[in-house]
């Protein structure tokens, strides 16, 4: 019971987590935003780099790229939310029953690692340089985050769940 619980709890946390950034980048949207333009505009990276030709100028890109970042952190956020509810409703359930529960905290946790990762990581990072820039640069949050977001997916589809009590060697 107490692994149930555990998955359900830490399926919760990056729930509340996945909530208060998608939160904030609503609430202070023009700080947020200005993250956000900055890396496509690529002007604060390092003075002559091969890779400007990847630069969008167009601030309705910048916008509907932001947008976009907010519905992916947004929808990472539900489906965390009814992903650990989901689980805690079926914390007494057997083993399928509870395995099937599962399924809406795989993909909230699955989205935000790859919200993080591919939205961050690689094309933040990578195809817009963003790791060159020392004002803009949130290549090493990203990654914490997205870590941070495996490592709980990992442990919830591990199978380590059952409710039945493993039985000692030396009883058996």
């Amino acid at each position: 019971m107490m692994i149930r619980l555990s998955k359900s709890a830490m399926v919760l946390a990056m729930a509340f987590f996945a909530t208060l950034v998608a939160f904030g980048n609503i609430t202070d949207y023009a700080t947020n935003f200005a993250f956000v333009h900055h890396v496509f505009l690529m002007d604060t990276t390092f003075p002559g780099n091969g890779i400007m030709y990847r630069a969008i100028e167009a601030q309705w890109l910048h916008r509907l790229g932001y947008a976009g970042i907010i519905a992916l952190e947004t929808l990472t956020a539900v489906l965390c939310w009814i992903g650990g509810s989901k689980l805690l409703r079926a914390r007494h359930a057997d083993a399928a029953g509870f395995r099937a529960a599962k399924k809406w905290a795989i993909a909230g946790l699955t989205l935000g690692f790859l919200t993080w990762q591919v939205g961050f990581m690689s094309v933040g990072g990578e195809w817009f340089g963003m790791w060159m820039s020392k004002e803009w640069n949130g290549v090493p949050d990203a990654f914490r985050f997205f870590i941070t977001l495996l490592l709980v997916l990992v442990y919830l589809t591990m199978d380590n769940d059952s409710l039945a009590e493993p039985v000692p060697p030396a009883a058996r």
